[in-house]
């Protein structure tokens, strides 16, 4: 028995979570004020679109794993399935690997690059931020929106109670699913991420391998 949805977004086996057809998941949405657009999901291959598979990661539930190797990020459900999502990764030289946790959520959040990207990147200089110690609060950063790098939402990666810098986190350019491009972070479509981000509690564990 085939463990992919047909075209119309139908599930082969399984209890819930359903999805809608694959013309309204990546449908056009109002969220948060903003509007994203439409994904051409036709244009996607399909292992990349978001459905329920068999979980063969063995993780406990609960759990995200992003396999690198294949581009898919996992979360298991606890009944022997798990949501698969298509995802872009780290270019050479930028891959993050490893076990650690969830530790914040955020929805439409700035992006602040860090100091190295932009020095890699003087066109970031406008986006360099400062800690300002009176109030507590980062300067600077670029403001959310449907054209800031981290999306709709992002979860943030800590190892060991420390900020590991890696983000899993939505993005603008549905045409990097699949890709290794990234500057190390976990990328998925906005409406993916929403998804994503809507099921999973700070804490959860996460597995990059």
């Amino acid at each position: 028995m085939s463990l992919v949805p047909t075209r119309t977004g139908a599930m082969p086996f399984g209890p819930e979570p359903t999805f809608p057809p694959f013309e309204e998941m990546y449908a056009s949405k109002r969220d948060g004020g903003f509007t994203i657009p439409a994904i051409p999901y036709e244009r996607v291959p399909e292992r990349y679109l978001r459905q329920v598979v068999r979980d063969t990661t063995g993780e406990r539930p609960g759990s995200i794993v992003v396999n690198t190797r294949q581009h898919y990020l996992f979360l298991t459900l606890g009944n022997g399935n798990a949501i698969r999502y298509g995802v872009g990764l780290g270019r050479a030289g930028f891959e993050w690997s490893g076990r650690a946790n969830v530790k914040r959520k955020a929805r439409w959040p700035k992006w602040f690059p860090p100091d190295e990207m932009i020095d890699r990147e003087p066109e970031l200089e406008r986006y360099r931020a400062s800690y300002d110690d009176s109030r507590g609060i980062w300067l600077g950063g670029m403001e959310p929106g449907v054209t800031n790098p981290l999306g709709a939402r992002a979860l943030y990666i800590y190892q060991d109670g420390r900020d590991t810098l890696y983000r899993l986190h939505g993005n603008p350019q549905w045409s990097s699913i699949g890709q290794s491009v990234s500057s190390g972070c976990v990328r998925l479509m906005n409406q993916d991420v929403i998804d994503l981000h809507s099921r999973v509690p700070d804490g959860t564990p996460i597995l990059v391998r």
